[in-house]
């Protein structure tokens, strides 16, 4: 067999070293197991609560530092994070948890002791994996109780939207609704049926651009006027059509969206929609975007190359990253000199990427490629916020770069982009709103995306209804 030919020869020995060296070091690597259980909210850091109809809800999400002291292995290092819940049910009748609104990818408590057995000596992982059974929070939370423990996610950076749903229990509320008197001893308040909890969590490690995100100090000296709606049409108008470099002399990309919202309400919202933050660049961030491009490996919070407006590189920047770095949805904030009803103005740029070139012009020697028809890209803003009802108003107004499919603008690197030349306009609601409540500024008329594009070839796809259509 092969085995005997190998260990009969000198290139056999250095594989049993090979395999000897290997066994040892995974033997060493091992470690009693003894957690050191963390006493939640105390110890825990970032704890967010909310309450609604006599349901409380707490929530935060270890860190790697945490988790190990807690559960006594290292969760990060199989891509594990722990979210730590605490339910407060003081209404009458069970609610139950839906856990798979967190995340459909979330791990059982028996995959992640699994997934940690190399970890400990064979003899201890019993004790390990019911441990992490008996850490795990249970789905029924009983009437008048408080229920805590872990639900274990894949590990994101920078941070997550969390979404907690509890709904009543379908036989009780059942009960409730049949009975027509109080023969079945439950109140009223059993009826309510859901109740949805949104939590953005925040994970830094020093890194991100948004932890430098300093609101009060962006207009040192100045009291930001406070516009009414007519006023806040002519100002968005009069902005900037473009994002430039550092100089100000060069045209970068066009300035496409506002949002008017506070910042919180901003982070909060978008990373709901799935927009992740971004590493501030620096030599180990564009070192390790660097691989990834080459790798063809996703990054998904990877820096946004600076641009300029009020003559400061971006707020902050956001991004809808792909399974690969060359492609992705990203976006850059700079909050504007006036507010709206009290409220904070954003101005943004958005656009697509879809490929990677090299560029003298970037600090990393590589640039992305951006889609042609930014307008996708606003509209895409648009529809994800629309689909998780989180706008109050929306509308287009003049200032941005138009360019047409034909005769396109171009941005500092030389990509080509078309538009109407218009911006989306987005009042944010803080709460979720029924699409039929939602209101229309009634500003400009946007052009349909996907038309702009297309060629007169196209139209054999739009046709008129005739007779043999019926």
């Amino acid at each position: 067999m092969w085995w005997k030919k190998w260990t009969g020869s000198r290139g056999g020995t250095l594989l049993l070293l090979v395999i000897l060296v290997i066994s040892l070091g995974a033997c060493a690597s091992k470690t009693s197991f003894v957690p050191e259980r963390l006493i939640p909210p105390d110890e825990l850091t970032g704890v967010q609560t909310k309450t609604l109809n006599d349901v409380t809800v707490s929530v935060s999400i270890l860190t790697d530092e945490q988790a190990q002291t807690h559960f006594g292995v290292d969760l990060g290092s199989k891509g594990l994070q722990a979210l730590w819940i605490k339910v407060r049910n003081g209404r009458n009748g069970r609610l139950w948890f839906i856990q798979n609104t967190l995340d459909p990818d979330l791990y059982t408590a028996d995959e992640a002791a699994l997934m940690m057995e190399e970890h400990v000596p064979k003899s201890e992982y019993e004790i390990l994996h019911q441990h992490f059974r008996d850490e795990s929070i249970r789905l029924a939370m009983e009437t008048k109780t408080i229920t805590e423990g872990f639900v274990f996610l894949p590990k994101t950076e920078g941070g997550r939207y969390v979404d907690i749903r509890l709904t009543g229990d379908a036989y009780e509320v059942e009960n409730a609704k049949l009975s027509e008197s109080a023969a079945t001893g439950l109140p009223s308040d059993i009826e309510i049926w859901e109740f949805r909890f949104g939590f953005a969590l925040p994970l830094p490690d020093g890194d991100f651009d948004y932890e430098r995100l300093d609101i009060e100090h962006a207009y040192p000296g100045m009291v930001l006027p406070d516009l009414d709606l007519e006023k806040l049409r002519l100002a968005l108008e009069q902005l900037p059509c473009c994002a430039t470099d550092n100089t100000g002399e060069d045209n970068a990309d066009p300035l496409n969206i506002i949002i008017v919202g506070e910042s919180a309400d901003l982070l909060n919202t978008l990373t709901r929609c799935g927009w992740s933050f971004t590493h501030r660049i620096s030599l180990s961030s564009v070192g390790r975007m660097i691989g990834s491009a080459i790798q063809g490996e996703a990054y998904p919070v990877a820096p946004v190359s600076s641009l300029y407006v009020f003559d400061r590189k971006q707020d902050f920047a956001l991004q809808r990253a792909r399974s690969n770095i060359s492609q992705r949805n990203h976006m850059r904030f700079w909050m504007a000199p006036f507010t709206y009803q009290e409220r904070q103005v954003w101005i943004g740029q958005i656009s697509r990427d879809i490929g990677i070139k090299l560029s003298t012009k970037s600090p990393s020697l590589t640039t992305h490629v951006i889609d042609p028809e930014v307008d996708l890209a606003r509209e895409y803003l648009l529809h994800s916020l629309l689909a998780e009802g989180f706008v109050e108003k929306f509308g287009f107004v003049k200032g941005s770069n138009a360019a047409t499919r034909t005769q396109p603008a171009s941005n500092l690197t030389g990509d080509p982009y078309f538009s109407d030349g218009l911006r989306l306009v987005i009042m944010l609601s803080p709460n979720p709103l029924p699409l039929v409540e939602i209101r229309n500024l009634r500003w400009e008329q946007s052009s349909a995306p996907v038309a702009e594009g297309q060629s007169e070839e196209a139209g054999r796809y739009v046709r008129p209804i005739e007779p043999e259509d019926s």
